[in-house]
């Protein structure tokens, strides 16, 4: 120790004078100025390991469980419930079902959200009103927006085969026609529709804050050396509206293929399972079997990382975070 402290000294550099109890003076107080972040960072950790983490792990757990319908443990089931849903007659539709509900839905979601952004940000009159309209499918509660379209659907009464009666396009309000929710390909496109209907504000207002993003004085110097509209949305606001449009696709992505409010409200996944997609099918047999359920919630975890990672991989997403 002793040589130490002489080597210090003998390079000009003033050793720390420490107290009589061996401890260096200002020692806890830069401690507590690399704890600090901790004060920080700690709320949110703690916030991810309880909403997150554990309920992943209680989900794995509850997979391999044996549960009674009154949520009773009886003890380990190990891979017999994994078995019972593969053997499901209905499990290989419904996944297939979700994967498609998901892309249509995402895709003409985001495609309708592109030239709506584009208008919203162009001055025009009305622009304000027409801004605060779009925001009340998003305001509004999903399981409200689809009671009401369910309401609207109705065979007997419902206003939309009203106007279509009217119109001389449904003859009978009795008919299977009028039936919209009770025939499962008419049932589907009226959910993907209203999936749409509720994803598109999200959409359009990170398409819009993208555009808002690009700087003006970009398109001026494009202006300047003579390039076409049409050559300045191909060159500059497409490639600099692909981070903004990137998140876009992957928060929906996330939201629709875990959607339950929209099927589980205008049809129950019904008839049968011809309009359930995994999590709507995964609440369904929560009422018979938990542990089975349980495995269904592990298979729907993986499906959906494994079609963000599949997005992610062909969007080459790092390319903009680098």
């Amino acid at each position: 120790m002793q040589e130490t402290t002489a080597g210090v000294v003998a390079a000009g550099v003033q050793a720390p004078k420490r107290r009589p109890d061996g401890r260096v003076p200002g020692a806890g107080r830069r401690l507590g100025r690399r704890l600090l972040p901790l004060a920080w960072v700690g709320p949110a950790a703690g916030l991810i390991v309880f909403a997150v983490i554990w309920p992943v792990y209680e989900m794995f757990q509850t997979s391999f469980q044996n549960i009674s319908p009154i949520g009773i443990v009886l003890g380990s089931n190990g891979t017999k419930n994994y078995s019972t849903l593969f053997h499901e007659p209905a499990f290989g539709s419904v996944v297939v079902r979700t994967v498609i509900w998901t892309v249509v839905v995402v895709t003409v979601t985001m495609a309708i959200a592109l030239p709506l952004a584009q208008l919203f940000n162009q001055r025009f009159p009305g622009r304000r009103v027409a801004r605060w309209a779009l925001i009340a499918p998003w305001a509004a509660s999903v399981m409200m927006t689809a009671i009401v379209f369910r309401w609207m659907l109705d065979p007997n009464n419902g206003v939309i085969n009203v106007l279509l009666h009217q119109l001389g396009i449904v003859k009978n309000f009795n008919s299977n026609t009028a039936d919209w929710l009770g025939r499962p390909d008419a049932a589907m496109a009226w959910m993907m529709a209203v999936a749409i209907f509720v994803s598109l504000p999200f959409s359009t207002y990170t398409l819009l804050a993208g555009l808002q993003a690009i700087p003006r004085d970009i398109y001026e110097a494009a202006r300047v050396d003579g390039a076409s509209r049409l050559a300045t949305y191909r060159s500059i606001t497409l490639p600099l509206l692909r981070r903004a449009a990137l998140i876009a696709t992957l928060i929906n992505l996330m939201n629709v293929f875990n959607s339950f409010p929209i099927i589980w409200e205008m049809t129950g996944g019904g008839p049968g399972y011809e309009t359930s997609t995994t999590t709507v099918f995964m609440y369904i047999l929560k009422q018979s079997d938990i542990g089975e359920a349980g495995a269904m919630s592990v298979v729907n975890f993986a499906i959906v990382i494994v079609i963000v990672l599949a997005f992610l991989r062909t969007s080459r997403w790092k390319s903009e975070v680098n």
